[in-house]
């Protein structure tokens, strides 16, 4: 093997390896939010889970509204595998009033949300997910007592037509993991409205 080649050998193997060490140790912190039903929620309450689907969402997000329909299918075929989905909404209320508590309590049962619909009015929790957008979706997964980020992006390629849906990056991710399989795409550009944070 020329220099050259040997060289080339370890820069890949060095971008694999730090590739592999950043997704096993980016975890996120628990938490513990107001629901809908006015229950506090934390995923430490998921003694079985395995992992879970989180989304960040809310009210007024033209984009996010696209997706109710799309988060319960979700949370109907993974939440009997071991793999909830929670949904949080951490969008500023003074902005946007439509995202305030007692609006996302109507909205939820007007929409007949099957999964936790969880308000972070200090946006502690999206600051740690580093989340942007609305809808932004993450897949964590439970190792050695943590949860580590899997998968963040978008729930799907299209927003607009569910039945022109090509690909489907929530579910392949859960897939995977319920397979004891590497996820192939591990990151995306979430599409939405942007997340505001208060200073």
């Amino acid at each position: 093997m020329s220099k050259l080649s040997r060289r080339i050998s370890l820069l890949i193997l060095a971008v694999l390896m730090f590739g592999f060490i950043n997704e096993s140790t980016h975890s996120i912190n628990d938490f513990s939010l107001k629901n809908i039903d006015g229950k506090m929620v934390s995923l430490s309450n998921y003694k079985e889970a395995r992992g879970f689907i989180i989304v960040f969402t809310c009210n007024h997000c033209p984009f996010a509204k696209l997706y109710p329909e799309r988060l319960n299918q979700l949370n109907l075929k993974y939440k009997a595998l071991g793999v909830p989905l929670i949904a949080i909404s951490s969008t500023d209320t003074i902005m946007y009033v439509e995202d305030t508590y007692p609006k996302m309590v109507k909205k939820a049962k007007k929409e007949k949300f099957n999964f936790p619909y969880l308000f972070d009015g200090e946006q502690t929790v999206a600051k740690d997910f580093s989340a942007q957008k609305t809808p932004h979706a993450y897949v964590v997964w439970k190792e050695n007592s943590k949860w580590i980020i899997k998968y963040d992006g978008a729930i799907d390629d299209n927003g607009n037509s569910p039945e022109k849906v090509s690909k489907q990056y929530v579910a392949d991710a859960v897939d995977s993991l319920l397979s004891n399989k590497p996820v192939a795409v591990s990151q995306t550009k979430s599409i939405g409205c942007q997340i505001l944070f208060r200073k």
